[in-house]
């Protein structure tokens, strides 16, 4: 399952808001701007907000996520973002809405003022139901249904395929070459832009300094032109680097072409290429490339699910295919890309599929599953024997000393509470521990008579971050009767800082005796009662 949380933004969010997204996309020339669909289909925003391209209606950064009122229910099927950044996004109803960065007309509604919120682009594009979209840095596509192609805003190579470099600040549809011809897929580079039909031809037009248009030679071509190379072969799927293309043919055979300067073409060398080369061969089937316009990363899957990662990574630039442990080209974005945007509009699927370590927190205190049980204060507590033998060292011994006919199949516990002992258990099958800093006094004793070092850290931790004025010197002497060196200490400079105010407490008068006298003693030495 892809996991947002790999993208730092998304570490700003609560795992309940986490939990409540569908879609995502991580964007900016820093990574630092974000939005996301929920499984309710409402829209968020939150992040730095340069240019106004979180679409709040001010120009104000955030990070708890506003919602985006005027996307919501509008079922976002295709995103993409430029570099300024703007962002246009279609609807499965087939409209295109834009905000953000308007320098160029790259929101195409014919003005070069900021989109301070989500707009729909209506010129040309209201009678076309649109099923994709793509941004190059400061221009903008469009892909309709009916396999048409619009473009708009910055065209200073050509990029919007109009046949000038006049910037074009509404929709217009891309012909010449493309006339009477079905796009399939579209794809933008910086200043790039590339398309396939219907047949698996390639076409491209814009900037083409580093080659990336694929034609053999670095003139900027200012209307679409065939990719005459890949002629016998059908390129199903393209992608677009900074300054390189990718391209995958129907038979999972991969082509690059263009800058490599970061070894983002996957040849072994740093060189460019004017025509696409073939990359991978001797790997098996490809089945999903990926690029950004703002990154110089690759990657791709295969069809076994193993992903590869090359070019500009984390700084360092890989010539050739890196295989990697992730299981979707998502998180080489994440991890590697610079910045570590996404390349696409992500969709979020919460599998039903469970890790061992959620289906062991999912069978503790099960009746159904368990073969043992626990009776503390009167109440049962459920568990596994097998989990129990494999966690902790006390059962261990425990369960060699029966026989199995002679095992209990309830075991009473007289010397702890319900909530501590539950705690513990849990903790058996979680890794953690919830409980307030009182209980876990109790939990305490627990793991130092079990010798569990481990969880006596964790609460330690607990009782550190639940000290107050009330509970300090409760909390001193469970740390002084279980041998908690490092608590003692913690609890001890807290009364001391505390001291009028601890020294009120009833807990304080009810100290032992020698413990009162040893915690006086100790505090007059470091001047605490010099008053």
């Amino acid at each position: 399952m892809v996991d947002v949380g790999k993208w730092p933004i998304f570490t700003l969010l609560s795992p309940q808001e986490i939990a409540s997204i569908r879609k995502a996309c991580v964007f900016g020339t820093s990574a630092n701007e974000a939005i996301y669909i929920t499984h309710n289909d409402e829209v968020f925003v939150f992040g730095l907000n340069c240019s106004n391209c979180l679409g709040t209606g001010d120009n104000q950064s955030t990070i708890i996520p506003k919602k985006l009122e005027a996307l919501c229910g509008k079922k976002i099927s295709s995103l993409s973002y430029g570099s300024g950044p703007h962002v246009v996004l279609c609807t499965e109803d087939g409209e295109v809405y834009a905000w953000g960065h308007n320098g160029y007309s790259q929101l195409g509604n014919g003005t070069t003022n900021q989109g301070i919120t989500p707009v729909q682009v209506c010129t040309n594009l209201l009678i076309k139901k649109v099923v994709e979209v793509a941004c190059g840095s400061h221009h903008s596509m469009a892909l309709s249904f009916d396999g048409d192609l619009y473009a708009w805003g910055y065209n200073n190579c050509g990029q919007v395929g109009s046949g000038s470099t006049a910037n074009q600040p509404t929709p217009r549809k891309v012909s010449n070459c493309l006339q009477g011809k079905v796009v399939v897929g579209i794809a933008c580079g910086q200043t790039s832009s590339m398309a396939v039909v219907n047949n698996g031809e390639v076409y491209g037009w814009g900037y083409n300094g580093n080659g990336q248009l694929g034609l053999g030679n670095n003139g900027n071509q200012l209307t679409p032109c065939r990719v005459a190379a890949l002629h016998g072969v059908c390129i199903l799927q393209i992608a677009c680097g900074y300054a390189h293309t990718l391209a995958l043919t129907d038979e999972g055979l991969l082509y690059a072409w263009g800058a490599n300067t970061y070894g983002q073409l996957g040849t072994g060398n740093k060189s460019n290429q004017l025509s696409p080369v073939q990359i991978m061969m001797e790997k098996e089937r490809v089945v999903e490339i990926a690029a950004c316009h703002s990154a110089h990363t690759s990657a791709a899957k295969t069809q076994s699910g193993q992903v590869y990662m090359w070019g500009q990574c984390r700084g360092q630039s890989v010539i050739l295919p890196h295989l990697t442990h992730f299981a979707c080209t998502d998180d080489v974005f994440a991890c590697f890309a610079t910045p570590a945007v996404m390349w696409r509009l992500l969709s979020v699927e919460h599998e039903d599929f469970l890790t061992v370590a959620e289906s062991l927190k999912k069978e503790f205190d099960s009746l159904e599953t368990s073969d043992l049980k626990f009776r503390v204060d009167g109440k049962y507590i459920h568990v596994h024997k097998a989990v129990l033998k494999i966690r902790c060292e006390h059962f261990r011994t425990m369960f060699q000393s029966y026989w199995n006919e002679d095992m209990k199949e309830v075991i009473d516990i007289d010397q702890f509470s319900y909530p501590v002992y539950r705690a513990f258990l849990e903790y058996l099958y979680t890794d953690s521990v919830d409980l307030p800093p009182e209980d876990a006094i109790g939990l305490l004793d627990l793991a130092t008579s079990y010798c569990e070092n481990r969880l006596k850290k964790l609460c330690q931790h607990i009782i550190k971050r639940g000290i107050t004025v009330e509970n300090a010197f409760s909390l001193l002497s469970a740390a002084v009767r279980y041998d908690a060196e490092d608590l003692e200490e913690f609890c001890f400079k807290f009364c001391v800082n505390h001291l009028t105010e601890v020294t009120q407490t009833t807990a304080f008068w009810q100290m032992d005796g020698p413990l009162l006298k040893e915690f006086i003693a100790k505090a007059s030495k470091c001047g605490a009662f010099k008053n």
